[in-house]
């Protein structure tokens, strides 16, 4: 939370402060009043069990006191609103290790329904574009805002084959978003990069410009042979949580087809929150005007001022 006046609440503070104890005097005072001229012994017992009705007004008094303090100070949260449009790419891994079945049916097959998902879960107004990549990365569908075209355009995603080039796929969607906006990158792969453009100086990049990338590793610890090599298909999990780390994004690991489809779905809705700082001085000044409403009525009621 951040205010656009700290002297008010700087001032605010100390009325609050000069408050409880002006608060705590005149209580004191009604105290040593009633036992002047009360037999002690009796109003000790009768005052006995109502000796927290004073503590809890004074708390409520100062509690809407603060309220209406940092009204006046003008507060700011930063809250996660929704994004009424954004932009969004997702980066498909089609490397030949992505043939790999310890995800069944295979990690491909997996990616793309997981991609799927993705869709259906963001909301109307966010555009969608979807890259693929193994040596090379290519657009597979443009950002647009329907949804079903970029859906069907899944199918156009080529069979896995080849080396993994993770950091042209970054740079292409980075070429390929608007230079301001909400901007996202999601990334699925086993994240072993071998070939192109250094991945972890683009997420820098990104990062420094905004764009957060959500990386989300698909395989299992053994991985197993892809099909038709000797070549071990294994998973780059620190690469990956490196990748979103710094540029702002999160990293997820999943070790078959439905922990993918929901991590992916789930990134549906996150991504379309964006973190806004929010005038909240409104509410403060409700909330302290409702809480001196309650302390009078309370007051009033239990016979309890000073």
């Amino acid at each position: 939370m951040s205010v656009e006046h700290p002297a008010r609440l700087v001032i605010g503070i100390l009325a609050i402060a000069a408050f409880a104890l002006l608060y705590d005097r005149l209580q004191r005072r009604a105290t040593a009043r009633d036992l002047a001229y009360s037999n002690v012994a009796f109003f000790t017992f009768a005052a006995r069990p109502r000796v927290w009705i004073p503590r809890l007004l004074q708390a409520l008094w100062l509690i809407a006191l603060a309220g209406v303090a940092l009204a006046v100070a003008r507060p700011h949260l930063t809250i996660p609103v929704p994004v009424r449009d954004g932009d969004v790419f997702i980066c498909i891994d089609t490397s030949g290790s992505m043939a790999s079945t310890d995800v069944v049916p295979t990690r491909s097959q997996a990616a793309n329904a997981a991609a799927r998902a993705f869709i259906a879960e963001s909301p109307p107004g966010i555009r969608i574009g979807v890259i693929a990549f193994s040596g090379a990365a290519a657009v597979v569908a443009p950002r647009s805002a329907d949804h079903q075209q970029v859906a069907a355009a899944l199918a156009q995603v080529p069979l896995p084959n080849g080396a993994t080039a993770i950091g042209d796929a970054l740079k292409l969607a980075a070429q390929q978003l608007p230079p301001s906006g909400h901007r996202v990158i999601i990334l699925i792969t086993d994240g072993v990069n071998n070939t192109g453009t250094d991945p972890n100086e683009m997420a820098q990049w990104l990062g420094a410009h905004h764009i957060p990338v959500y990386t989300v590793g698909i395989g299992t610890p053994n991985g197993g042979l892809i099909p038709g090599t000797n070549e071990e298909a294994t998973i780059d999990e620190d690469a990956l949580r490196g990748y979103a780390q710094v540029s702002g994004g999160t990293y997820a690991r999943v070790e078959n087809a439905t922990e993918l489809r929901d991590a992916l779905a789930r990134l549906g809705r996150i991504t379309s929150l964006q973190s806004k700082p929010v005038d909240a001085a409104l509410g403060f000044a409700v909330a302290g005007a409702l809480g001196m409403l309650v302390a009078f009525v309370l007051g009033f009621g239990t016979g309890r001022y000073p």
